[in-house]
């Protein structure tokens, strides 16, 4: 049976992978749930900074969308981008395989996110490298590994330490993270590499604050502090980036930093999308109302990263953080489902339960309602949280017993190079030439 309304969600990522898994089976018959995402997975960004250390792999950091949204219980995918949005006519147009199509909606869900910002420090787009899709991650883990093969074939001292020194800018979660995989990455992989010493090897992590993790007790970020530097990592604090060169980092203070590889994981931008709406938005984030409906709007609905959310709770605004774009998606759905019954939608009010951050491997802290977690129990929680949100209990069966087995080898030393036949040969003398783009 043709579904007769439609509720369209743009967006794959945590929040709008969770509404549709929400809904699903719980609208009335004659309903659709429509899911559109210019990629085919949700990624759970929080776990990239282990793929960058090898840790894990990267299928374990991504769940297919056609898993989320199963048809059978009146789901519906569509891999594209959403170019346009008449939200007077109700129909969205789209960027398929298949070419630009329109889809109608009764209700549009905004759950965009938010896209890496690469201006934030001059020569960043240029000689940095950003951290935000599964992309990223393999071509971060790829340059280390290429970085320590040339350390063995180099012979200058000085340009040695220049390629096996990695610096990493930011000193919240995501950047505390990938320095703490890094330096775990590059002890294990040492024995692989015997022509590099391990004194060649080096992670600086940069903030420009006085201190990590501000979203979490002092007292914690002070022990963040503590394991990363016991791990071997120099962590800078108060150091800011001035500008970033093909040979490394200048600070603000007039020092430079030579590094061949500069990760940044500061800065984020809008979606392109959210521009062509005309929508009442703050410091690019669309402004909702108390029970997530976009300001004006009855029928558009937003959260996640790309929404400026209040919280009944204390009265505060909701962090861009994937603890909070789940609840926000569970609140978004059942204020949906009570619309379309008839009834009155609920504002969102959540009380956190804490924040968590890993640390390197086998490492983290945590901070929970009344109670304070470091070393390997808050990494252990941190892990059965994110593992607690992939779907279907086969997939959290599988990628438990393989992250279980990883615990107990050191890191995987593939470079992963996605190489065609036709890329590895030169062409035939003679041979007219080919695009190699098709």
């Amino acid at each position: 049976m043709e579904p007769t309304h439609r509720i369209a969600i743009v967006g794959g990522g945590f929040a709008g992978a969770a509404i549709a898994r929400r809904l699903l089976g719980r609208l009335p018959p004659g309903w659709e749930v429509m899911l559109l995402s210019e990629e085919s997975t949700t990624t759970y960004n929080p776990l990239l900074p282990e793929v960058v250390g090898a840790a894990i792999f990267p299928e374990h950091v991504v769940a297919p969308l056609r898993q989320v949204v199963d048809v059978r219980r009146g789901g519906r995918f569509v891999m594209g981008r959403v170019t346009r949005a008449d939200l007077a006519g109700r129909v969205l147009t789209c960027e398929t395989l298949a070419g630009e199509q329109r889809f109608a909606y009764d209700h549009l869900v905004l759950a965009v996110g938010t896209r890496a910002r690469l201006d934030l420090i001059p020569g960043m787009a240029e000689h940095a490298v950003p951290l935000k899709t599964v992309g990223d991650a393999l071509h971060i883990r790829n340059l280390v590994l290429r970085r320590i093969a040339r350390i063995e074939l180099e012979t200058e001292p000085a340009r040695r330490r220049q390629l096996g020194h990695f610096v990493v800018i930011g000193g919240g979660f995501s950047g505390v993270e990938v320095a703490g995989a890094l330096s775990d990455c590059l002890k294990g992989i040492a024995r692989y590499y015997p022509g590099a010493a391990p004194d060649e090897m080096k992670v600086t992590l940069l903030q420009d604050l006085p201190r990590l993790l501000p979203e979490l007790p002092e007292r914690l970020g002070a022990a963040a502090l503590g394991m990363l530097r016991h791990g071997g990592v120099e962590v800078q604090l108060g150091a800011a980036a001035a500008r970033i060169g093909p040979e490394g980092v200048t600070l603000k203070r007039g020092e430079t930093l030579a590094a061949d590889t500069v990760v940044a994981t500061i800065g984020t931008r809008p979606n392109a999308l959210l521009a062509t709406l005309g929508l009442v938005s703050e410091r690019g984030r669309v402004c909702v109302e108390p029970a997530l409906r976009v300001r004006g709007h009855d029928d558009v609905w937003a959260c996640g990263d790309c929404a400026l959310v209040p919280n009944a709770h204390d009265g505060s605004t909701s962090p861009p953080t994937a603890q909070f774009a789940v609840r926000q998606a569970r609140q978004l759905a059942d204020n949906l489902l009570a619309v379309v019954r008839g009834a009155a939608p609920r504002p969102f009010a959540y009380r956190p339960r804490g924040m968590l951050a890993a640390v390197g491997h086998l490492n983290g802290v945590a901070a929970l309602t009344g109670l304070s977690l470091r070393g390997l129990p808050a990494w252990l929680l941190w892990r059965a949280y994110y593992l607690s949100q992939m779907p279907t209990f086969g997939r959290k069966l599988r990628i438990f017993v393989e992250w279980s087995w990883g615990m107990l080898f050191p890191p995987d030393i593939t470079h992963i190079r996605f190489a065609r036949s036709i890329e590895q040969e030169p062409l035939p003398v003679g041979e007219p030439e080919r695009s190699r783009a098709a």
